[in-house]
């Protein structure tokens, strides 16, 4: 069984539908980075029939996990799983879109990548979204130079045990890195467990 599962996944998918319902356009493909287990697009192309996904991930162990999924649910508007690095700056041109997106979703990814990758996610989302288009981002930040929660600090610190090259980040930069590379930070909404949506949007 190559099949994965996420026990975050299943806690924070609904919470995280209710805030791409009023984020996502009502049609077109969207592409979704860092796919993990591949849980997340499952539930969200049931949820958005309307709208094509693109499930991606670097990891060879993710994608078939992606692929049982996909089979298993046997949704129509779902593609199969791409081999994304968005550390890589050749990142767009390996996805071999030819539909055009109108949006991108990333959870989860930021603090457990290198700085590259979430500066690498802003590069190549700007090459490849529309003006207007959303860029949706859900996990844990810092703020304000500090951690919202002892959780949160924690968590960092056990990140960076892990790899010193993890950990959260702080918001502040993240939104200043991405207008950086023509976003506009349009809001940010408060999850549970002391996570963030980050609503960005192509200028």
């Amino acid at each position: 069984m190559t099949k994965q599962h996420s026990p975050a996944a299943l806690r924070n998918r609904a919470p995280i539908t209710d805030v791409l319902a009023t984020t996502l356009p009502d049609s077109g493909q969207v592409l979704e980075v860092a796919s993990g287990s591949g849980e997340h697009v499952i539930h969200f192309a049931g949820r958005f029939p309307a709208l094509t996904w693109i499930p991606s991930d670097p990891a060879p162990e993710a994608r078939a996990s992606i692929a049982e999924h996909l089979a298993d649910a046997g949704l129509p508007n779902v593609q199969s799983p791409r081999a994304v690095d968005v550390s890589d700056p050749d990142w767009p041109a390996t996805l071999d879109n030819t539909g055009g997106l109108q949006a991108i979703v990333c959870i989860n990814m930021i603090h457990i990548a290198p700085w590259q990758a979430c500066l690498g996610l802003f590069e190549g989302a700007a090459q490849l979204l529309p003006r207007a288009a959303p860029l949706y981002l859900y996990g844990p930040y810092r703020r304000g130079g500090g951690h919202t929660s002892q959780s949160n600090a924690a968590f960092d610190a056990q990140l960076k045990q892990s790899n010193p090259l993890w950990g959260l980040r702080d918001l502040e930069t993240v939104c200043e890195e991405a207008e950086a590379r023509g976003f506009t930070h349009e809001r940010t909404v408060e999850m549970p467990a002391n996570n963030l949506s980050v609503i960005l949007r192509r200028a």
